[in-house]
């Protein structure tokens, strides 16, 4: 496989490349540093500095004093919408805690591909929501022949993606109410 990630470290110097596809992330130790690898690179690639990094790959950054805050929200609200479930009810866990899913159960799924082409985003989106790899990690177990219980499943973690579109969690020095967020993004403030 080819690499995506590429690490330059001379002395105290360090520096990361990001690649996929067209798009390049550079970060580096020092300012001269990083202008000194954009030139590089610009002698052999036609390039265009699009400055701070604000999105790539469905993943929108945000620049703190403390770091950098990643969030899926737009990616999630995609998820929702592709799956039909725009106006549906939130619930306020991913899976339901009594059934445990069987590989049985239910009809074989219609449509199979759209139930792995939603389980694979999901799964994406679990980068940012670690609330939902059990739900999502469980509904995968069932990739190969969904049925209509899996569906079921899938479209609970949805509806709490749709009750919760962005997960903040920060556990270093500021333990946070993820319910009284959630309550405050719901009502809009």
């Amino acid at each position: 496989s080819d690499n995506s990630l590429f690490i330059y470290k001379k002395g105290h110097e360090m520096a990361y490349i990001l690649l996929y596809v067209d798009g390049i992330i550079l970060t580096a130790s020092s300012d001269a540093l990083r202008r000194s690898i954009m030139t590089l690179l610009g002698t052999e690639f036609a390039m265009k500095n699009l400055g701070p990094l604000n999105f790539f790959l469905g993943i929108a950054v945000t620049r703190h004093k403390g770091g950098m805050f990643l969030s899926q929200r737009k990616y999630a609200e995609d998820i929702i919408e592709r799956a039909g479930m725009s106006s549906c009810k939130p619930t306020f866990t991913p899976v339901d805690t009594k059934p445990k899913l069987s590989v049985s159960s239910g009809d074989p799924y219609e449509d199979p591909t759209h139930f792995r082409s939603l389980a694979g985003a999901l799964q994406y989106l679990t980068f940012t929501r670690p609330d939902i790899s059990y739900g999502v990690q469980q509904i995968c177990l069932h990739m190969h022949a969904p049925r209509d219980t899996h569906m079921l499943a899938l479209k609970r973690i949805i509806r709490y993606i749709k009750g919760n579109l962005v997960q903040h969690q920060q556990t270093k020095h500021i333990e946070l109410d993820i319910h009284f967020f959630r309550e405050k993004v719901a009502s809009g403030q």
